[in-house]
């Protein structure tokens, strides 16, 4: 795979890049307010021991080319010691300036002694600064110095170039590291991960592109584990679904002969009905109920086979659907079964009203078959949808078929059922945006839940 500007190798190596130079100016930020107090705290050592050479002078007097070469040496405009309130020792030029700015080192906080380097830093004309604070090796000493800004503000830049300098080099080594690193743990086995998945896609049969399990732990080896895992479930759901497709273009063949066949038979048992002999009377209900059944065995295996056509949506309240769903079905197949609107019968959602009472009339159908006496329908618009429960008094599904409610020919509630009924009624429903699922069962009844998108959407 090819280095882009866009991958995540690029995105890692910029990201620690960024994070370490954060870090550095982090760390900066207090370092060059150290390094200003240092270098003042140096300056008062200097100047202190300046003054001590005044102390040793014979009347503590010193010429004016001494007192130049000792303010020259600490780089000063004037030098003071005072010992309890009386100033003991000075040494001051003649013409020296007014301090503007005055800082006491002995009482600066340390958000004052960052405040205080900043400004320095950004400061853009020299300016005279007074600095008092003990002296570093007399304690009873208040040393007080004046002097410029402008070396000191000096120094500090060539302190933030070298840090500069080398929070640079520590972000070119560190970043270098972790992408190596990085790359090594993460971007590379995902590489290969995306490799396999690309060539997974474009040929799932073909093995050349599975991952060798090298036994890793971590999240990656999970990741590779459970996508080899996924890998062969779906290769064996295709391999039974192109045998599937191939059983179901045959079936959908011979159930249209047999259904044809099936249509002659029925003529003959109309005929065979108006039949006077009393024996032939007494086998043709059985052998047309036999019929039909048949029939409609080959009508349901067709629908099933069938793609599920593009939807005609129209509004319907739920009422109206329900109607329509105990007016079509045929008697023998509702029984004494009752339909009960609850609540939410005046709710109105989008359907195809054909596919739509398909699928009730399987639920429903299904709810008769299993000897349920009524069924209780209750709709609520909830969270930008309609959800309807069908509620039956049936005697519960069974524990053994749970398992296989939505699976194709596994599980019927009748016992000459073909077990496409529900997952008929569930891929109408998926085909409207919603969804058919099994809310609860038991020996009380057992309720669907219909999620469907609202009206409006």
């Amino acid at each position: 795979m090819r280095f882009s500007f866009r991958s995540l190798s690029f995105r890692l190596l910029l990201l620690t890049v960024f994070f370490v130079m954060l870090a550095e100016v982090l760390i900066y930020t207090p370092s060059v307010a150290r390094f200003r107090q240092v270098y003042l705290t140096e300056k008062l050592d200097s100047a202190h021991l300046a003054a001590m050479a005044v102390n040793v002078a014979p009347d503590r007097m010193v010429s004016e080319e001494i007192t130049y070469e000792l303010l020259d040496h600490v780089n000063a405009w004037s030098i003071e010691v005072v010992r309890d309130g009386v100033s003991m020792e000075m040494l001051k030029r003649p013409l020296h300036p007014e301090p503007q700015v005055r800082y006491n080192l002995d009482t600066a906080s340390v958000v004052t002694l960052i405040v205080n380097a900043f400004d320095a830093l950004f400061q853009t004309r020299n300016r005279v600064l007074q600095i008092s604070g003990i002296a570093p090796k007399d304690p009873m000493a208040v040393v007080v110095v004046t002097l410029d800004e402008y070396p000191l503000r000096r120094a500090m830049y060539d302190y933030s170039w070298r840090i500069l300098n080398l929070s640079i080099f520590i972000s070119v080594i560190t970043a270098a590291l972790m992408f190596v690193s990085l790359r090594w743990l993460m971007v590379r086995p995902l590489e290969r991960l995306t490799r396999s998945l690309i060539a997974f896609r474009r040929s799932p049969e073909d093995r050349a592109s599975d991952l060798i399990d090298l036994g890793r732990r971590d999240e990656i080896g999970v990741a590779l584990r459970e996508m080899a895992a996924m890998k062969e479930g779906m290769r064996g759901a295709l391999r039974q679904r192109t045998r599937l497709a191939a059983l179901g273009t045959a079936v959908n063949k011979i159930s249209h002969d047999l259904r044809n066949m099936l249509s002659t038979a029925t003529l003959i048992s109309d005929r065979l009905a108006m039949s006077q002999d009393p024996e032939v009377q007494r086998i043709t209900p059985t052998l047309v109920k036999a019929i039909d059944r048949a029939a409609a065995l080959c009508s349901t295996t067709l629908n099933f086979t069938r793609e599920t056509p593009p939807l005609r949506l129209e509004s319907a309240t739920l009422a109206k659907l329900l109607r329509d769903v105990e007016a079509g079905l045929p008697a023998s197949e509702l029984g004494a079964l009752r339909i009960h609107v609850v609540d939410g019968g005046a709710l109105t959602v989008r359907v195809d009203r054909d596919q739509m009472f398909r699928a009730l009339a399987n639920l429903i159908g299904n709810a008769a078959g299993a000897g349920a006496g009524r069924v209780t329908v209750t709709a609520v618009h909830r969270n930008r949808q309609v959800i309807v429960d069908v509620a039956d008094d049936g005697p519960g599904i069974p524990q053994e078929g749970l398992g296989k409610l939505f699976q194709p020919f596994q599980y019927s509630t009748r016992k000459d059922g073909t077990g496409l009924g529900l997952t008929i009624a569930r891929d109408i429903i998926q085909a409207h945006g919603g969804r058919l699922t099994l809310d609860r069962t038991g020996p009380d009844g057992t309720v669907f839940r219909i999620e469907l998108p609202e009206a409006g959407r």
